[in-house]
């Protein structure tokens, strides 16, 4: 990862932000953070089947947050400038952390959505050391139990 951020992270960080205010992926995002509830896959894929809203909203939150961690791990927006701006990654990570073994074994991908748990793991410790107990906290505040699953949820 390069050192300081530039006009170019931001620049990068502003265009993601940008796609986050479109409105199909902003009622998506909203969706998966305050409806979105399967302990596994069998019961995502009931609640929520193939063709519905519901797994399309699943789909474009999970691909938004994959595709913005492919360009922080890749180098392309500097990882703290990200951080300080993109904690919502974390909390879709822990929304669907304890379903990617599952869904990375039915798609037979076991990539699914690396770039995402790459990127939340590395948020994670980042803001243990920043600010110990914040993760913990929020997940309480919704709700979210803090499993240590690995992987996330393949669409």
């Amino acid at each position: 990862m390069h050192g300081n951020p530039d006009h170019h992270d931001a620049e990068l960080l502003l265009r993601l932000y940008d796609l986050r205010r479109e409105e199909k992926l902003r009622r998506a995002r909203a969706w998966l953070m305050n409806d979105f509830e399967a302990r596994t896959l069998e019961e995502d894929q009931q609640k929520y089947p193939q063709g519905s809203e519901e797994s399309a909203y699943i789909g474009m939150t999970l691909g938004y947050w994959d595709m913005a961690a492919s360009i922080v791990n890749h180098g392309l927006i500097q990882e703290q400038l990200f951080f300080e701006n993109s904690g919502e990654l974390s909390v879709v990570w822990d929304k669907v952390r304890h379903l990617v073994p599952a869904l990375r074994e039915l798609f037979k991908n076991p990539h699914a959505y690396e770039n995402l748990e790459k990127l939340a793991l590395k948020y994670e410790k980042w803001m243990d050391e920043r600010s110990p107990g914040h993760l913990e906290a929020r997940r309480k505040m919704l709700g979210i139990s803090a499993t240590p699953a690995s992987g996330a949820a393949g669409r």
